[in-house]
């Protein structure tokens, strides 16, 4: 998503129609538990309320909210204040988790989750089958499809074989709903089994969960954690490559960036079907597809493939 806000407010600034500006409302710290309460988050996001002049100055209030219900409420001063002073407000939906944690709250909480979704006066969401996270708070007429997208760079890639050896890699937060410490118990299995292969695996990870992950990553000879990418280490990452592994069950998963950025450089994929992945990719054209939260179905794959090059 922070790619994705990026690129908005690049390409906007650029155009001569437009004044850009921004309220950052990216929290520091990472963690895997989304849609959370905790006191320093209520402060820093009650803090970023001191920004509200700038809704005065603006004529359309662009927003990427998250799909919980605190991941809403953190912006209901802006989306109060927007909605009263008459200005263009669009929701833009980047995952497939929104309508159903409507549904799974008490009546209390889906009043206000209600109250303030539907003040927005547009949405944007990923696909088609997407539209259902927004359909409930807003007229079909005014929900809009934008697919997601790999950065222009990345097409540059020449196509690429899987001739020597496997080099298989991660690019993604370290979650346990991404599918990571299925993918690297499947990484142990290859090697118990002579598999040859090398990975990396990029990405954050929340402190909470990290001793369990690195507990893995350091049974295996063949795998290096390369921390978080971006720019030419990212780059470098998806040209190193030849097969990109997302094993994801994540609740919230809409349309991964990280899939379409392996598609682009000519890697083959390795997924599931979650969220919106199918309206992007297709089983045995630009990959194959696993069964979730199986590491046995991630390693009968990578081995096929390693038979098969």
């Amino acid at each position: 998503v922070s790619i994705a806000n990026q690129v908005v407010k690049d390409i906007l600034s650029e155009d001569p129609h437009f004044e850009v500006d921004l309220i950052n409302t990216s929290y520091s710290k990472f963690e895997e538990q989304l849609g959370k309460f905790s006191f320093k988050k209520f402060f820093f996001y009650l803090s970023q309320n001191l920004k509200f002049i700038k809704i005065f100055n603006s004529k359309i209030i662009y927003m990427t909210p998250g799909q919980t219900f605190y991941g809403v409420l953190k912006y209901a001063f802006f989306i109060i204040l927007g909605s009263i002073l008459k200005k263009q407000l669009i929701i833009h939906v980047h995952g497939n988790y929104l309508a159903q944690e409507y549904n799974s709250l008490n009546r209390i909480k889906r009043i206000v989750f209600y109250f303030l979704v539907s003040k927005f006066t547009k949405g944007i969401v990923l696909s088609d089958s997407l539209k259902e996270n927004l359909t409930p708070f807003l007229d079909e007429s005014k929900i809009f499809c934008l697919p997601n997208f790999a950065q222009d760079y990345l097409y540059k890639e020449e196509k690429k074989l899987v001739n020597d050896e496997l080099r298989i890699f991660y690019l993604s937060n370290l979650m346990k709903e991404k599918g990571i410490i299925c993918l690297l118990k499947a990484l142990k299995n290859l090697e118990k089994n002579n598999i040859k292969y090398k990975a990396k695996v990029a990405g954050n990870i929340d402190d909470k969960f990290s001793e369990e992950i690195f507990q893995f990553l350091n049974e295996l000879e063949n795998t290096e954690y390369i921390g978080i990418v971006s720019g030419d280490d990212k780059k470098n990452l998806l040209k190193w490559g030849n097969i990109f592994v997302l094993p994801t069950f994540y609740k919230m998963e809409g349309q991964p960036i990280s899939i379409l950025e392996a598609m682009a450089s000519k890697n083959l994929v390795v997924t599931t079907n979650h969220g919106g992945i199918l309206d992007i990719f297709k089983d045995k054209v630009n990959g194959y597809l696993v069964k979730k939260n199986s590491i046995k179905s991630i390693q009968d794959i990578l081995t096929y493939i390693a038979i098969n090059k």
